[in-house]
Formats: C-alpha cells, structure tokens, sequence
C-alpha cells in the first residue's frame, strides 16, 4: 500500500504542489519552480539518458606517495631530496645533512585531473605559509562535468592553512557525489546544484570545525566559493570574496564576474563607490562572511549562467584578482597569457600565478580553470 503525501497527491492531479504550475506525470522536479515531485508514471528513457557522471579527483602531486590523509591534517609523505645537497629531508622539513630548510610542497602544488581542467595553489612572495587550497574534480570528456572549489584562509586566524585544505576537499567530495538523476529540466537542474552548493558548504564549515582546537581563542577561518560545470551551465556559490568568472574567448562574448562578493569593499561599491577606490580602500578586504566556528552566517549566495561559445570557467582567490578585479581585466590577461600557453589548462593556471606574483605576489593565489568549448565552436 502507497503512502499518499501532499506532493504525491498534487502531482496526481498534475499540478506542482508548491507553485500550482502544470507538471508532467513522469516530473520529478517541477519545472517553474525546481520542487521535489513524487512521478506517478516511470520515466524509463529520461533515466536512461541521465546516467552519472564519474568525475576524477587529482590527487596533488606532493601527495601521491602519502598515506591516508586526516582532513588537511600532516600528511605523511615519501622522503625527498635536499635541493641544497641532494640529502634526504626529514619529517621536519630539514636536510638530515645540511640542515637546510626545504621549502614546503604545500607551498605550491597543482591539480589536473582531466585534459581541460586544472588548478595551481601558491604561496605568492610575501606570506610565510600559503593559507589558499584548491581542490578540482572532472570527467574525462571535455565539457561533460567539472567540479572547482577555492578556499582561502584568513591570514589572522589560527592554522587557517588546515582549515582551507580541509574544506576545499570536503566541498569537493559532496559536489562529486551530488548529481540526481532524470533532471531533464533546466530550472530543476539548477535547483538542485544550487541545493549541493549549500550542502557542499556545510560539509566544508565542518571540515573547519574538526580542524580548530576547542581552545583555540582565534578560531581557523576561511573563505568559500564552488563552480560546477555541466555542458553549457556553471552553477556557483560563494562565501567571501574569493570569485568565479566566465571568461569566453575574444569576440565570443562578453566577460562577466559570477558571484558577488561578502566584504566591505562590495557594500562600498553597491552604494555607488567606484570599484578601484573601493578595493583599495581602507578595509577593502575585510569579509562579511566566512567557514569557521564564529562564522555569522555559512549559507552560500548561488547564481547560475548559461555558457555561450568557447571560453573559460574561472575560480580564483583575491590573491589573483587584487591585480585584475574586473572581467574585461581577466579577459585580456588570459588571452596574452594563452599566447605562450596555449588552452591547456594547466600551463595557463600556471602563468596566471607567476603573473600574480610578478605584480607583487602579496597574497596567497589560487587559480582553477575549466576550458568550455561547444563542439559547434571548434568543428
């Protein structure tokens, strides 16, 4: 005997029982306004057509020999060379011949689990320690699925290094395995990433948590912001001011900004303040929201857009845009970047970050990238 619910019962008479929009007896979102329905009809071929995706996480390559790791904890790596002598460096990170300090892989690593994506993480020239962390997943077939995280530590907390690393893992571990089946309609398809990008961060504000010593009377604190691709659609959320943009090629649309800032620097510019006085003005990077125990508020602001012709999906820190906050900026970076590194993602990431740190490098960097290209586009 079936249990009759409310939904069950609305979507019997063809109606969404949230908006009282017409659905279809095989619906299982409603199209008008993504609510969950109960279908009275299977709906074998959509299912059919909707397999899941298997995505690829990269492990960075200062982690492949590792055993498991905590979450973002010390993570037991396999001995390597002193550059200095040519060594062994120590657990410590030490030459056990010349006792030169070896410099941290943490410091700069890079993520490429697929042909047209990848990320690059790097301490820039003056923090001591990179408190950034990206962390990327994708399908093997350009286009198809790709996941982008970035968190960036707050400098004044606590082992924020831990915390960002933590929650970047774990936003992407949620945002991999969240993919609902039969979701033929855009507004559901939507719907139900913006759904994961909310649980995504909540997962990620805990992964903080069990990173932060119950003392600890500056508690660890970092920023947030997730783009998930599928074909022709990005997905974004965000906590902080690190950003997501959609850089389409030179002549193939225009560039824009994806997610909107939490800090004073947007308060500041939505009262009409220009936004180089605002960036750079006195508290411009302070933040309004953020992961971490005294967090105000951890649920993500999620927008969604529709990518048209080839270009890129990008996922940075401010430690990028400090020197290229504008869209049109990133857009003429890219392109005389892309001159030398071709469209792979990684060379380009890369550069990208030797470029930030060659304006200055004055924060941490964090570049992910996904390349779009429309099949019609590149036959």
């Amino acid at each position: 005997m079936r249990v009759t619910t409310d939904a069950t019962a609305n979507a019997e008479s063809g109606h969404c029982p949230s908006c009282g929009a017409a659905v279809a007896p095989t619906a299982r979102f409603c199209e008008a306004c993504g609510a969950p329905l109960a279908p009275t009809e299977d709906a074998t071929e959509e299912a059919a057509a909707e397999l899941p995706i298997e995505l690829t996480a990269s492990v960075p390559s200062w982690q492949r020999h590792a055993g498991p790791a905590n979450l973002g904890g010390p993570i037991a790596t396999a001995p390597r060379p002193c550059l200095n002598c040519g060594g062994i460096v120590d657990a410590d990170g030490y030459c056990e011949t010349c006792g030169t300090k070896a410099p941290s892989e943490r410091d700069h690593y890079v993520e490429q689990p697929a042909t047209w994506v990848a990320a690059c993480c790097d301490r820039g020239i003056r923090h001591s320690r990179n408190e950034d962390a990206v962390a990327v997943a994708a399908s093997a077939e350009p286009g198809q699925r790709a996941v982008l995280v970035v968190c960036d530590g707050v400098s004044t907390a606590d082992d924020s290094d831990v915390a960002s690393l933590a929650a970047a893992r774990a936003a992407r571990d949620v945002l991999v395995g969240s993919r609902p089946a039969g979701l033929g309609v855009r507004e559901s398809q939507v719907a139900a990433l913006e759904a994961a990008l909310v649980k995504a961060a909540e997962k990620a504000n805990a992964a903080v948590l069990a990173t932060t010593a119950e003392d600890a009377s500056n508690p660890a604190s970092c920023t947030y912001v997730a783009a998930v691709v599928e074909g022709d659609l990005c997905v974004v959320g965000n906590i902080g001011d690190s950003r997501a943009y959609w850089i389409p090629d030179p002549g193939a649309g225009d560039p824009i900004q994806l997610t909107v800032d939490d800090s004073v620097a947007q308060l500041r510019i939505a009262a009409g303040v220009p936004r180089e006085v605002a960036e750079e003005g006195p508290q411009a990077h302070a933040i309004l929201k953020w992961l971490g125990r005294d967090t105000p508020d951890f649920r993500p602001t999620t927008s969604s857009t529709q990518l048209t012709g080839p270009g890129w999906v990008l996922v940075c820190s401010d430690g990028l845009w400090n020197y290229a906050s504008k869209a049109t900026e990133l857009q003429a970076l890219i392109t005389q970047l892309s001159a030398t590194a071709g469209s792979d993602p990684l060379p380009l990431a890369e550069a990208m970050v030797r470029w930030a740190c060659d304006q200055g490098g004055r924060d941490n960097i964090s570049v992910a990238l996904a390349r779009h290209a429309p099949v019609e586009a590149t036959s």
